[in-house]
Order: C-alpha cells, then structure tokens, then sequence
C-alpha cells in the first residue's frame, strides 16, 4: 500500500504544474481594473489563489512587455507604485482565454468523469 504522505508528494508536484498553465488566466482576469502588486497579491490571496511576488511581479512585467497591460506609476500615495491595468489587446486577449478555458474545462471534465 502507497502510503498517503507519497501520494500527497506527487499530487502537490502535478498541481503545481497545472497551476502554471492557469495563472496567466488568472492574473489578468484580476487585471480588467487598475491593481498595484501587492494589492494583487492579496485579492487573489482572499479568493483561495496563493501566488509569491517572486512570480507574480516577474508575469505582470512580462504581459506588459508582450503588450497586454499598461503600468503607470503613481506617486501621490505615501509609497510610489506600479499600477497595472489590461489594455485593449490584452481585454480581448482575456475574452479569448477565458472562451478557451470553458471549452477545455468541459472537454476535460467529460474525459475525467
């Protein structure tokens, strides 16, 4: 008998994986209004969807460098921040994702069954 300790191992490793193939869906459903980092962090955090800054800040920077968001610092607060925000490709682009999740989803979930 496998003990449960060696299932859990592999379980956690394999969903780690699948989160990975999620998380750029994730963060920019998160990003159809204006967030900072941090705020982020924490929003997603409450909704059950644990993600460190050290991937979190590196994916935003990469999806602006790809041309889905916009940044724009703000100042006026006591501490300066990097706000982000989907533009318009990037709101298309998510439109796009998010067809394609529900389409996978039910293939996935009739195979799984």
């Amino acid at each position: 008998m496998i003990e449960p300790e060696v299932i859990q191992e592999h379980v956690d490793k394999l969903s780690a994986e699948m989160r990975r193939g999620l998380i750029v869906l994730v963060v920019m459903s998160q990003l159809e209004t204006e967030e900072y980092g941090y705020s982020l962090l924490k929003k997603l955090e409450e909704k059950g969807y644990d993600i460190t800054q050290d991937t979190l800040y590196p994916l935003m920077r990469r999806l602006e460098t790809q041309g889905y968001l916009n940044s724009d610092w703000k100042v006026d607060e006591p501490r300066p921040r990097r706000y982000y925000q989907l533009n318009e490709l990037g709101e298309a682009v998510l439109e796009a994702l998010r067809k394609e999740w529900k389409e996978q989803f039910k293939v996935i979930e009739e195979i799984t069954k």
